[in-house]
């Protein structure tokens, strides 16, 4: 009987290749966003089969809310009468495609010449003390900073949308 938790990553490993090609094929922006989000879930799930719960934590509740973020500002920006055309393909499919089969080659090759060494020591006890007295203690100034930037960014947008929605017909 194989591992559980072998089987477990083969299955959030599916999980998350699919999502994400559904969100590159799907026209509909929305269900491009929601399997997005999917996506994310499943790299969460990867997260906590390599105890990183913090991680996982983070990832949960910052892309969640990016994605809601998105999709509010996809069905706002995208002027489009049928939803289901809002996602269009480009001209450049077939470059984009060839260009993306090269890379994956390419670290299909690397990957596959890396000699990989187990890591067996256990994880840390504390993860999240050592977290926090970094952030709270020598980096809390570039941490405000970055709170400030991400709160200016939404700002900006949420006032380009509504400069938007006056200027339109």
């Amino acid at each position: 009987m194989p591992d559980s938790q072998a089987v477990f990553f083969w299955l959030l490993a599916a999980l998350v290749i699919g999502s994400a090609l559904a969100v590159v094929l799907l026209k509909n922006i929305v269900h491009s966003a929601l399997y997005l989000f999917l996506t994310f879930v499943g790299v969460a799930g990867l997260y906590i089969l390599l105890h990183a719960e913090f991680l996982a934590a983070v990832q949960l509740l910052i892309y969640a809310g990016a994605i809601a973020v998105l999709i509010v500002f996809a069905v706002m920006l995208v002027r489009r009468g049928d939803i289901r055309l809002s996602n269009l393909y480009s001209i450049h499919f077939l470059p984009a495609l060839v260009v993306s089969l090269v890379l994956f080659a390419l670290v299909a090759v690397a990957v596959g010449r890396q000699l990989w060494l187990g890591y067996l020591a256990p994880p840390p006890e504390e993860p999240l003390v050592s977290l926090a007295r970094n952030f709270l203690g020598e980096y809390v100034i570039a941490f405000e900073v970055a709170a400030i930037l991400l709160l200016s960014a939404i700002v900006g947008a949420v006032l380009i949308v509504r400069g938007r929605r006056r200027s339109a017909p």
